[in-house]
């Protein structure tokens, strides 16, 4: 199958061949083989080998979906690269689009982390991609925003909290 993503804001072609021993994907035109196995409910440990160089790496990824608007956030090695298949729409277009659905925003914790600063209070107004909340995930700081304008109705954590992937910290309306 061969897909169209947009993996860190740059164009990619990717496609994937189910092996007998795990996935052939091609990059860009450029071949690994990828054996896959799930380790937890986001969590994925791979095991990639470059045919051209004969190197094999092992490499775990978090995939965490993003805020409704169908793009994952990849954690790999405390780096975190954001992939959304292509639509036809450009960036900003799909930002904008993601930016007008209906009803309240529930801002989740990607990840099991710890709350370091919440930026916003119940009552205020924000703007879109204001920052609500950074939570310390994999030794590195994640500034979650706000999807689209409205008032914060409620902030659910605290500065110095331990939070689970999933946990509910804000929602804004």
């Amino acid at each position: 199958m061969k897909f169209q993503f947009d993996i860190a804001d740059r164009g990619r072609t990717i496609e994937v061949q189910r092996k007998t021993a795990g996935y052939s994907v091609a990059v860009d035109g450029r071949a690994r083989l990828v054996d896959a196995v799930r380790v937890g409910p986001q969590t994925w440990s791979l095991i990639v080998r470059h045919p051209e160089s004969g190197e094999v790496s092992s490499v775990e990824a978090t995939v965490v979906p993003q805020n409704g608007n169908g793009a994952v956030d990849v954690y790999i090695d405390g780096h975190r690269i954001t992939v959304a298949q292509r639509t036809g729409l450009g960036r900003r277009a799909r930002a904008a689009e993601g930016s007008h659905g209906a009803g309240p925003q529930r801002v989740t914790a990607p990840m099991p982390g710890k709350v370091i600063r919440v930026l916003v209070a119940a009552g205020d107004e924000v703007q879109p991609r204001q920052g609500l909340v950074v939570v310390e995930a994999m030794k590195m700081e994640n500034e979650l925003r706000a999807a689209r304008a409205g008032r914060v109705k409620e902030i659910f954590v605290q500065e110095g909290q331990s939070v689970e992937a999933g946990t509910v910290l804000a929602v804004v309306e």
